[in-house]
């Protein structure tokens, strides 16, 4: 039994709905149905009935929701009493792909820094900030996305995407020649998809929907091989080696930029975390020419 399948369970039990509790969880709802059984399988009991009309909490998912509040409570106090008693408080930051190398020094003078380990989109970590499970984390937001969850957000870099093709062809290619996939999977791919339709839609690129994939690892070699285009390459296949048929090439009219923010809530009110994101944000100097989404929070 895991905090988070507790997170869930109340997350449904609020909804009482699997599926607006996936969308409010940011996550896939096979993913949350079947977290949600193996918590029943832990707990030896039925937390919901589930039939054709909806879901309803079970005696038992009745009278374990209050406690499984409380327990939630205790175990988010129990790491602040931790931090104190150590003479540092503990901040959690969760990321994408991309973090800096010497994060936990930058941060290790005035709080404990704590990495999760949970993988998730950039829209699913900005959502988990929002919702107080995270402290900090490294993602791609857009203005809106700010505005909606109510955080706010620093600078902490930039990668400069390149293209994919087949070839021993290095040159650099115009955006306009460059093709961009896009995934069917919104609950995983949102923030790319977003970013990649905007491209398309201000340089002229082409988009090719995808349902596989394919936005990263060998799906993304099969379809740059079927293609025979250069085809953008996601943040996430910045530093992957390629196989010796394919090569990167830098595209340019206009470069594609992707930015990382630190985020956190506007409401936040703990000093450690103020302080982490000072020390995490200072000295950082991303140059910025190249083209970012129109609601990009560092588009001039």
């Amino acid at each position: 039994m895991e905090l988070r399948q507790l997170r869930y369970f109340v997350a449904v039990a609020e909804e009482l709905h699997f599926g607006r509790a996936a969308e409010r969880l940011l996550i896939a709802g096979p993913s949350l149905s079947q977290q949600i059984k193996a918590l029943e399988r832990d707990l030896g009991v039925a937390l919901f009935e589930r039939n054709r009309r909806g879901v309803a909490l079970t005696q038992a998912g009745a009278t374990l929701l209050p406690h499984t509040k409380a327990l939630l409570e205790r175990a988010d106090d129990l790491k602040r009493r931790a931090g104190r008693l150590a003479g540092t408080e503990q901040v959690r930051l969760g990321y994408v792909n991309w973090r800096p190398a010497d994060l936990r020094a930058r941060a290790a003078p005035v709080a404990e820094l704590i990495i999760d380990t949970w993988v998730v989109p950039s829209h699913a970590q900005a959502a988990r900030v929002a919702e107080g499970s995270l402290d900090l984390a490294i993602c791609w937001v857009r203005k809106q996305d700010l505005e909606r969850l109510n955080l706010a957000s620093r600078l902490l870099g930039v990668d400069r995407l390149h293209a994919v093709s087949v070839g021993e062809d290095e040159r650099p290619v115009r955006a306009a020649d460059v093709i961009v996939p896009v995934d069917d999977d919104q609950t995983s791919w949102s923030s790319w998809n977003v970013y990649a339709e905007a491209f398309a839609r201000d340089t002229g690129a082409k988009i090719v929907r995808i349902s596989d994939g394919g936005i990263t690892g060998e799906a993304f070699v099969d379809h740059v091989r079927r293609l025979r285009r250069p085809v953008l390459n996601s943040p996430k296949g910045q530093e992957v080696l390629l196989p010796p048929d394919l090569v990167r090439r830098p595209v340019v009219e206009p470069a594609p930029l992707w930015t990382w923010s630190l985020v956190w809530r506007r409401g936040e009110v703990r000093r450690a975390v103020f302080d982490t994101v000072e020390a995490v944000a200072r000295g950082v100097e991303c140059e910025l020419g190249g083209w970012l989404p129109e609601d990009d929070p560092y588009r001039a």
